[in-house]
Formats: structure tokens, C-alpha cells, sequence
């Protein structure tokens, strides 16, 4: 029993851990075919955000919610300085946000120094099926469920949503029917920053935030959205479940080193017999 539940609890951990930090990429890369090579610093904004607003007195969850409008707001700024020039020239936005993310390590570092930060919580744990589990864990698990399901029913349900959808899929069509695309897009950038600096506001009471701290999740997050094919949404749920899956069981049973390795096995071999991703075969949807 023991067992069961700890494994059970590692896969749906590390599944909510890859959808947290993948779900602002899936927005900005997925939707938007913009790659943002800024999007773990955008989650280290929004971490130092976090352990900012704590340190100075505001509940967890204030600090966490101010952090996510602060980095969206940056995502705008952003937007309109710099990517709004760049649409359809992929190397360009590459180049250039690649050069974001490297003005904002060295500017963080410059001003904060290179050392890291620590965020301490007082949630301490539970005890489910003899196992012990870390609470503001299951917190974050709960959390990334309930922003998951909130992106995905704007997306589908609301009138914003249509419009989001369909100026980024047919940008022509989309402003003859009277769409602001230029408002459609920097909203969108917005929300997808927004959701990255969430990500990182929520991580911060566990790895604590520090300027090179992006780098560690990066490459999951575009392994993950590359993987999920061209419905961003529900194709990165889909290769967040499938390689938190191979992450949880292979970390518990051998090693968290050996979890991240299998998981790029996996999804090199997953393109190479899916070129177009888990849900290329799709013809609609999110």
C-alpha cells in the first residue's frame, strides 16, 4: 500500500509540476508560434515577485497572485517593444528573446547579486496511506489543476477565446470580421507571461528563486509543448501526463537523474514516429 500511494503521489506530482510550468509556453509558443526563449525568466520574475511580497508582510497567496500580474504586465511591455515587430520571422523572435533572457539574468544578478533567495512555508505535512505528504505540495497540485482547467475553459467557452483562437489561426479572416489583432496578440503574450511568472511565484517556496533558476525548467516546458503537437493545450496535458508518469516512477524507483533521461528518451523517441506530436493527427481543438 505504501508503495502505491507514494509512486501514485510522485506521478501526479510530477505531472502537475510539468503542466505548471509548461501552461505559459503552451500559450505564447503553442498558440501563438512564438518562441520565447525568455519563458524561465519570465517564471524567475514572477518567483522573485513571490519571495518579495512575502518577505515584506503579504499572505502566500497575495504574493503569488500579485507576481502573476506583475510578469503579465511585463509580458505586455514586452509585447509591444519588442515582439509585435517580429511576428512570422521565427529566427528573429528566437534571437531576441533570447537576448531578453539574458539581459534579465544579468540584470537580476547585477541588482540582487547571484545568490539564491529562500521563501519558508509552515504547511508542513499529511499523512495519507502511511505515507507522508509535503501539504503546500498537494496545494500545488490542486493549484495547477484548477489554472489548467481555467485556461482551457476560457479558451473553449468564452467569447475572448473564440477570438483568440481564431485570430491565431487565421489572422486575415479574423480581422475582416473585425478582430483587433494587434490587441488580440499582446493580451494573449500577456496571459501566457502571466502563467509563467504564476509558475514560478508557486515553485518559489520549494527551489526558493535565483537569477539562473529559469534554466532548470525551460527545456521541460518546450520539450513538453513540442511533444503535445499543435493542440497546445490539451497536447501539453496530454505529454505532461505521459511524462510525469515515466518521471514519477523511474525517480522513485531509481533516480531523479535517470527520471529526467528517460523522459527525453521518450520524447525523441515520440517525435520520431509522431513528427506532428501527440495530438498531430487532430484535425480541431485546443
Amino acid at each position: 500500500m505504501d508503495l502505491v500511494a507514494t509512486t501514485a503521489y510522485l506521478v501526479i506530482y510530477s505531472v502537475a509540476l510539468l503542466v505548471l510550468i509548461s501552461l505559459g509556453l503552451a500559450v505564447i509558443f503553442g498558440m501563438m508560434k512564438v518562441i520565447n526563449l525568455a519563458h524561465g525568466e519570465f517564471m524567475m520574475l514572477g518567483a522573485y515577485g513571490c519571495v518579495f511580497a512575502s518577505n515584506a508582510g503579504a499572505p502566500l497567496w497575495a504574493a503569488t497572485a500579485l507576481s502573476a500580474v506583475l510578469v503579465g504586465a511585463f509580458g505586455v511591455l514586452v509585447e509591444r517593444l519588442i515582439i509585435r515587430f517580429l511576428y512570422g520571422r521565427i529566427i528573429d523572435t528566437l534571437l531576441a528573446t533570447w537576448g531578453l533572457s539574458l539581459f534579465l539574468v544579468g540584470g537580476v544578478t547585477t541588482v540582487f547579486g547571484p545568490q539564491g533567495r529562500s521563501l519558508s512555508t509552515s504547511f508542513g505535512n499529511v499523512s495519507f496511506g502511511g505515507v507522508n505528504l509535503s501539504v503546500y505540495n498537494l496545494i500545488l497540485i490542486g493549484v495547477t489543476a484548477a489554472v489548467a482547467w481555467l485556461t482551457w475553459a476560457l479558451a473553449r467557452f468564452t467569447k475572448v477565446g473564440l477570438i483568440v483562437r481564431g485570430t491565431m489561426q487565421e489572422p486575415d479572416i479574423a480581422s475582416a470580421l473585425g478582430a483587433n489583432r494587434s490587441l488580440t496578440y499582446m493580451a494573449t503574450f500577456g496571459y501566457g507571461a502571466a502563467l509563467a511568472g504564476f509558475a514560478g511565484a508557486v515553485l518559489a517556496p520549494i527551489t526558493g528563486a535565483s537569477p539562473t533558476m529559469g534554466v532548470f525548467f525551460v527545456a521541460k516546458a518546450f520539450i513538453t509543448v513540442i511533444v503535445g503537437g499543435h493542440l497546445p493545450l490539451m497536447g501539453t496535458l496530454a505529454a505532461s501526463g505521459l511524462f510525469g508518469m515515466i518521471d514519477g516512477i523511474v525517480s522513485y524507483r531509481w533516480s531523479s537523474v535517470l527520471g529526467e533521461v528517460s523522459v527525453l528518451v521518450v520524447a525523441v523517441v515520440l517525435l520520431r514516429m509522431l513528427p506532428s506530436g501527440i495530438t498531430g493527427r487532430f484535425r480541431s481543438g485546443l
